[in-house]
């Protein structure tokens, strides 16, 4: 490191490694490549970066100014090309990049294994989609390590500093913070990054400030990583039991939702419980107007999913964490950075299309009504062309006669500001074209310049502009260090709901002999046709589970049996041989174990529809379906019958509600969790922690309510009764003496 005093002077400068920092005396700190051909300009005796190398200040290389005035002066001197790019949100892209399949990408026109290159190194696509299509939004999936992830910024950050108008890349990613159940948590040890339960599972902690607190933490380890935008938080309301996307959310009631929501965005885009600053990360909510509604539970990553239903006319609870929560921080932030609309139509709201080309929705709605300013993003790949209501590709619902470019020019027209899954400047050069041939050219530069301010407003106002470069033995120190670790198991021990505990079978005393029966895991096929073979596992780490009790090979031996299973895997609603056996494709979800017969389900669907199809009724009724993991059930009812009279304790990893009337009679205690370490469910069970999470939903009686529900109302499921008399609704949890009934009970049931 070299350190540099400019004389007379308010800045200092340093080189380390490949970066130059420049610090200024009572203002910003400066970041920048000397290979990106970028100087320093001194005025008032202040430094300030000369991004577009015209040797002046301008306004939006001036740190002092406001956001807004930086975010207007550069979107005023940016070409058609490089806004069309600002408006683009890449593909997936791992670090490094996959040989082959879904997401792969080459190396100086070799895989990655064949290049000889860095897992921090730019790939040929993301050279190309960085320069030619003037992309800056990069989604980033897998990462190798967090020096990786850190390095891998500092190369793409200087790469786009030599380019143009110096505008720096604004990396985001999915969740990443789940738990590891087979890992183990130590008191002072690390990790690659804080483990903790989905939001699904803080939610059951029924305690907003613990979200903030995820938020707050999360938000630190995303910006160590280079990432500066969530495409989180999932605030959709789970009003419909069977969403495969059920847990992603934050529960079923609109006021527990709409709390949490405030307090995760809160938590990520303040710095230190302040402003913006460099610790904060744009929070893009999703799914406007709520994604949770799908008929039948179907879900719009597919044709067969493309509609959101509302049979109790209640759109409005759905809109709740959005226009309540998200929308109205605590924080000076005040309202969520960014908003991505879900792919299904919203029928009868507006026109019969997709949220993200719904005007009614988007500009008379969220802009016009509720006076929404920030970013508006397209779900990943609704311009895309499809081929079939079954397939994993492009959801173009409503508009699949559209050429691609009318797609986004559509959606611009509706109020959209970026296009989720797009590296192509291209079709958004055409949709320039169209607009001026409607509107003239003044008309559509101003409504492009207008969505330039509101994604430069994200850029700036996060610090990129300013240093967007990592210290790479800081990131390493940051991420997944000990303080965050526990934060986060201690999360998991929150978020673990006991529903049943006959006879106080728990907690048992450690050294007890348990025996643990192995799992049964079914071979199955995922969104993009890749097959697993079937496996026989260990439901639990078993070195994890021997320190606190005698593993036992046999029934027989053991003082109780511990049995790890998961919730029904019940199908996703559609069934290509049922299409070539004469049926119309369209089948029932299952929320049980057994196999399902829907003689209660609608005679014609609510809603239905597609190019794709001679036929409107989506009806599954008289239909059967079977579970893919029904073995759990009898891996539940088998060990009871060999254990007699001793204690079954069953765990179930839940990520929708169940039926749970196959399995609880066998059962002398039932926790459940959404995504935790085994380690903390071994300290539930011994009693080193006691329970205290509440069900942030109901667990339907039987498949009979299931049907009856109305997909956008919550809470309208009968729950089950079990033998001790618990009722398994909204709000329930039991510690080691009592059902809870405290505050939280109070506030929101």
């Amino acid at each position: 490191m070299i350190a540099l005093t400019s004389c007379g002077e308010k800045y200092t400068s340093e080189s380390k490694n490949y970066v130059t920092l420049v610090k200024n005396k009572g203002g910003a700190t400066l970041g920048y490549s000397p290979k990106s051909g970028v100087q320093i300009i001194a005025k008032e005796r202040y430094a300030f970066k000369d991004l577009n190398k015209n040797g002046t200040v301008d306004a939006y290389e001036d740190w002092r100014l406001p956001v807004n005035e930086r975010a207007k002066d550069l979107a005023q001197k940016m070409s058609l090309e490089d806004i069309a790019g600002l408006m683009l949100y890449s593909s997936h892209q791992s670090l490094p990049g996959r040989s082959r399949g879904f997401g792969s990408s080459t190396y100086n026109g070799k895989t990655f294994a064949e290049s000889g290159a860095k897992a921090s190194d730019l790939s040929d696509e993301q050279k190309k989609f960085l320069s030619d299509d003037h992309l800056r939004h990069v989604l980033i999936t897998s990462v190798e390590s967090p020096s990786v992830s850190a390095q891998w910024n500092n190369n793409a950050q200087a790469f786009a500093e030599g380019l143009y108008l110096g505008i720096p890349v604004n990396t985001s990613s999915d969740p990443r913070h789940a738990s590891d159940s087979y890992a183990e948590f130590n008191a002072g040890a690390g990790g690659d990054i804080s483990m903790w339960p989905g939001t699904l599972g803080i939610a059951a902690s029924f305690d907003p400030t613990l979200m903030k607190q995820f938020g707050e933490i999360a938000s630190k380890e995303y910006r160590a990583l280079g990432i500066a935008t969530a495409l989180s938080p999932q605030i959709d309301l789970a009003t419909e039991p069977r969403w495969s996307r059920f847990d992603g959310t934050m529960g079923e009631d609109p006021d527990l939702a709409t709390d949490l929501a405030r307090a995760y965005v809160d938590g990520f885009q303040s710095t230190n419980g302040g402003d913006w600053g460099m610790e904060s990360v744009n929070a893009m909510v999703k799914h406007w107007p709520g994604g949770g509604p799908e008929e039948g539970g179907r879900d719009g990553h597919f044709g067969y999913g493309a509609y959101a239903v509302y049979p109790g006319k209640n759109i409005k609870d759905h809109m709740q964490p959005f226009t309540e929560g998200a929308f109205k921080l605590e924080g000076p932030t005040k309202m969520a950075a960014a908003v991505m609309p879900y792919y299904t139509i919203s029928t009868g709201e507006g026109e019969n299309v997709a949220n993200g080309y719904n005007k009614y929705l988007i500009t008379e709605i969220l802009r016009g009504k509720y006076g929404y300013d920030g970013v508006l993003c397209t779900d990943w790949g609704i311009t895309r062309d499809m081929t079939s209501v079954s397939k994993f590709e492009g959801k173009p619902f409503g508009v699949e006669n559209l050429s691609v470019a009318e797609r986004h020019y559509k959606a611009i027209q509706a109020g959209m500001d970026q296009f989720g899954g797009n590296n192509d400047m291209g079709p958004v050069l055409e949709a320039f074209k169209l607009g001026v041939a409607e509107i003239g050219e003044e008309a559509m530069r101003a409504r492009f310049e207008e969505s330039a301010v509101r994604l430069l407003t994200n850029i700036f106002r996060t610090g990129l502009f300013e240093n967007p470069y990592l210290d790479v033995e800081e990131t390493k120190e940051i991420v997944g260090n000990s303080e965050y670790m526990k934060a986060g198991f201690d999360a998991q021990l929150r978020s673990i709901v006991m529903l049943k505990n006959s006879n106080n079978a728990l907690p048992l005393k450690i050294k007890q002999k348990v025996y643990v029966p192995q799992r049964y895991i079914a071979p199955t096929t995922n969104w993009w046709g890749v097959t697993t073979e079937p496996k026989t596992v260990d439901a639990f780490n078993m070195e994890v589970v021997a320190k606190y009790f005698d593993v036992v090979e046999t029934p027989e031996e053991a003082d109780f049996a511990l049995v790890g299973i998961q919730s029904p895997d019940g199908g996703v609603g559609y069934d290509d041989a049922d299409l070539e056996k004469g049926g119309n494709g369209y089948i029932p979800i299952n929320l049980q174990y057994g196999p399902y017969t829907a003689n209660t389900a609608r005679e014609v669907s609510l809603a239905g529809g597609s190019p794709l199809e001679d036929f409107t009724n989506r009806s599954y009724k008289g239909k059967s379906v079977t579970t893919i993991n029904t073995t759990d059930m009898q891996l539940v009812n088998d060990t009871k019958a060999k254990m007699g009279d001793k204690p079954v304790i069953v765990s179930v990893k839940v990520s929708k509600p169940l039926v749970f009337s196959e399995i609880e009679p066998s059962a002398s205690s039932i926790l459940i969790h959404m995504g935790v370490q085994d380690q903390a469910l071994m300290d539930i069970i011994s009693g080193k922690v006691e329970p205290s999470a509440l069900l942030p939903f109901q667990m339907p009686a039987d498949m009979l309510t299931v049907e009856a529900q109305f997909e956008d109302v919550p809470r309208d499921m009968v729950p089950y009764t079990d033998a001790e008399g618990n009722v398994y609704d909204f709000a329930f949890g039991l510690n080691w003496s009592v059902t809870i009934i405290d505050e939280r009970v109070k506030n929101y049931k």
